[in-house]
């Protein structure tokens, strides 16, 4: 079955994308045509029969990025990076333009810097408007931005990456050229949205086993057992509606549960703050032990979570483990292990030398998983980029002395262990 990616673009954006990705037998293309980049905040509530999201204009993804976020919507940007930059001022240098006063818009001044830097323009008379920095988005922002430099002076022409700029500075007669998109970066999202359906299909591959088991239930009178076990019942079926598991009492003291890829989901969203577990610990005041373990198979999953509970039983209070497919030991879940977030950004910026996007996406994501030692691979899901492009960033986060090797994931297939790491501070 073919899976349903919507993108959001212009006709001409979209028509190109369609072009590479009909080149692959399981992506569907569902468009989403504007004319104005603000139509996606409308657009977007059209998508939920889809799969995957692809905006081909950063502004576009801007109006709707905290939506997106808030749902936990799998989208992808066409990225303005060096090479999108470097191929758009050769293209006016070849036209016969100066490589100097001109005013550019992007949603990552460090981007264009870069590029300025590596080919030694001076950049005294280059004007760059970051409108990823902004907290609210508008067109006419980035046209009085230009238009004011035009007027005073102090610039040739334009160079936009927002179309409906194009227009408004053409009608003022500002001379004002559109960006192209290079069709590698067309290519590069195509990729991501495999990526995406690639991972996805491994998830709902994988079968969940978690058992919820009362501590030392022997020290526990037996009608005081059954009514803490009704309490917990009470629990677990709400959670269930949450996250699509099935739940079988094994004995006097123990629920069983089996999901799939919405409760692999949801434990992954909640390393850190897992409100089932808070839940637990408040209404039955007895120390409980959680063990989820992940398998592509019930036997697998079974034998990890019986991993996930011995690790339990070392602590005294409740506590909840998960061990992957790979038996990789994952918490304590619900436990926030602290990290300086403020040293961090320091050293991903001037050691690491990545840009305020991918820092602050970095510093997320270490608290998404709750400073867990993590993969490349984990790397390359969080971000929807392709593992070649999350190992440049592993390198960068090595080379910067940011992070360090850990140990090795124990695959389930075939192949060379892979390296996990965790931060170095």
């Amino acid at each position: 079955m073919n899976v349903k990616v919507a993108v959001f673009g212009r006709e001409e954006s979209i028509i190109k994308l369609s072009e590479i990705a009909n080149r692959e037998n399981t992506i569907e293309i569902v468009p989403f045509t504007y004319r104005v980049e603000s139509e996606t905040i409308e657009l977007i509530e059209r998508a939920f029969i889809c799969d995957v999201y692809i905006f081909t204009e950063a502004l576009s993804f801007l109006f709707v990025k905290d939506k997106i976020k808030r749902k936990r919507l799998p989208a992808i940007l066409v990225r303005h990076d060096e090479h999108m930059t470097l191929t758009n001022l050769f293209l006016k240098r070849d036209a016969g333009l100066s490589l100097n006063r001109f005013s550019i818009d992007i949603d990552n001044e460090d981007v264009v810097n870069e590029v300025l830097h590596d080919l030694k323009i001076n950049n005294d008379e280059i004007y760059i408007y970051d409108y990823g920095l902004k907290t609210e988005h508008s067109i006419d922002s980035i046209v009085d931005h230009h238009s004011k430099l035009w007027l005073e002076g102090k610039i040739d022409y334009v160079i936009t990456s927002v179309k409906s700029v194009v227009d408004k500075l053409r009608v003022m007669d500002i001379p004002v050229h559109s960006m192209i998109t290079p069709e590698a970066n067309l290519r590069k999202v195509v990729e991501q949205a495999k990526s995406i359906i690639r991972f996805d299909s491994n998830i709902s591959a994988q079968v969940v086993s978690g058992h919820i088991q009362i501590k030392d239930p022997d020290t526990i009178p037996k009608q005081k057992l059954k009514e803490l076990m009704e309490k917990l019942l009470g629990i677990l079926e709400k959670f269930s509606k949450k996250t699509d598991v099935s739940i079988y009492q094994g004995n006097d003291y123990e629920f069983i549960l089996f999901g799939t890829k919405a409760l692999i989901h949801h434990l992954t969203n909640h390393y850190r703050d897992f409100p089932l577990l808070r839940e637990i610990k408040s209404e039955l005041k007895v120390p409980v032990n959680i063990g989820y373990g992940f398998g592509l198979t019930a036997k697998q999953s079974s034998i990890n979570v019986g991993i996930a509970l011995e690790t339990c039983n070392e602590a005294d209070d409740t506590s909840c483990y998960i061990v992957n497919e790979r038996q990789e030991i994952i918490g304590p879940i619900g436990v926030k292990k602290e990290f300086d977030a403020s040293k961090l950004y320091h050293a991903l910026i001037h050691k690491a030398r990545l840009n305020n996007e991918l820092s602050y996406n970095f510093i997320d994501f270490i608290r998404n998983r709750n400073n867990e030692p993590f993969s490349s691979n984990d790397i390359a899901n969080y971000y929807k980029v392709t593992k070649r492009s999350a190992e440049r960033t592993v390198n960068k986060l090595l080379s910067g002395d940011v992070i360090r090797v850990s140990g090795e994931e124990r695959p389930y297939q075939k192949g060379r262990p892979r390296k996990l790491f965790t931060l170095n501070q």
